[in-house]
């Protein structure tokens, strides 16, 4: 009797720093995903409010870089509120959130964002010529197209392995619930390495071609270049990450087999790492290193805070009393 009573106390304990744990992890989380939004917000607004960002190639993709990493954060955060409480939800909703297009569409953009850079900096008497509003509506209409061959992919082949009444069926979803069969993970990770190869590839080729076109360039350009160069990198980085995120799932499916306390604490490392640090780099590359994006940022972030203490000033000085204080 008494050993029972130590055992359950013991139970209780456990419990409650594990709940305690996951409630820490979770505020750090939200910290982050605020920041991250305030700040991708912030840089929306400015891009929205320059109409020589709005023509500009390489801000048009930035600003679908802001947009799609946004959405995407917002939904997986939800994903991972969802899945770490263990809530259940419609089988509907999870399978729009899963096959959405916005995973892939990220890595896409951030080639073509080398290649315009690569244009840039190779081609620079043809840049005006290649860098048309045809030339751009045709290259996101691409990007587009090849991110949604995954989602339709697993979309299909999750609809041909379940029986129609699971459709509206309340379970916790989970990237494990959409690839039940061992045939669709396999499908599907194959089609991600012959992507994410080809772009590789796209990358490599750029970094080369703008390497040599650094060391060909005279001193007035060379800054240009090496600022280009550094530019591809980074986005060479960014695309690791996002690899890195696509072939994270395979690995937690692995140790959610034999220890479900480990499987927890990957997955909660898996989202810091490779889903929220990858999106803070485009804010970082466009955002803080581009001068011409930075003082407009800047003067933006200045007069929307002006503006708000104004107002503030203004609605607490507006009908009270003198002794009245605002706070």
């Amino acid at each position: 009797m008494q050993n029972s009573v130590i055992n359950s106390n013991l139970s209780i304990n456990v419990l409650t720093e594990l709940s305690r744990s996951l409630l820490v992890k979770m505020a750090l989380v939200q910290v982050l995903v605020g920041i991250f939004l305030y700040v991708n917000c912030l840089m929306i607004f400015t891009f929205l409010n320059k109409a020589v960002f709005r023509e500009d190639t390489r801000y048009i993709l930035f600003a679908q870089t802001l947009f799609v990493d946004s959405a995407l954060m917002v939904l997986t955060d939800m994903l991972m509120i969802l899945s770490l409480y263990q809530y259940r939800i419609h089988m509907i909703p999870c399978i729009i959130m899963f096959v959405t297009a916005f995973t892939i569409c990220t890595p896409l953009t951030l080639v073509a964002m080398c290649l315009e850079r690569y244009v840039a900096i190779c081609m620079p008497l043809r840049h005006a010529d290649i860098s048309t509003s045809r030339t751009r509506f045709l290259g996101l209409l691409i990007i587009w197209g090849i991110s949604s061959v995954v989602p339709l992919f697993t979309l299909v082949a999750y609809l041909s392995v379940v029986p129609p009444g699971s459709l509206f069926s309340y379970d916790v979803c989970s990237v494990e619930l959409m690839l039940g069969q061992e045939w669709q993970a396999q499908i599907r990770v194959t089609i991600l390495q012959l992507l994410f190869l080809l772009m590789i590839i796209i990358i490599v080729f750029t970094y080369i071609k703008i390497m040599t076109a650094a060391r060909a360039a005279s001193s007035d350009n060379k800054k240009s270049t090496n600022k280009s160069l550094r530019t591809v990198i980074l986005h060479a980085f960014q695309l690791f990450l996002c690899i890195m995120q696509f072939l994270s799932p395979y690995i937690e499916m692995v140790f959610l087999k034999i220890d479900v306390s480990v499987y927890g604490h990957l997955r909660y490392a898996d989202f810091v790492i490779f889903i929220i640090a990858p999106r803070c780099l485009s804010p970082l590359i466009y955002g803080l290193r581009d001068e011409k994006f930075f003082h407009a940022l800047k003067h933006h972030a200045f007069f929307n805070k002006l503006s708000l203490t104004m107002s503030l000033i203004i609605s607490c000085g507006d009908g009270l009393p003198l002794k009245t204080k605002c706070y």
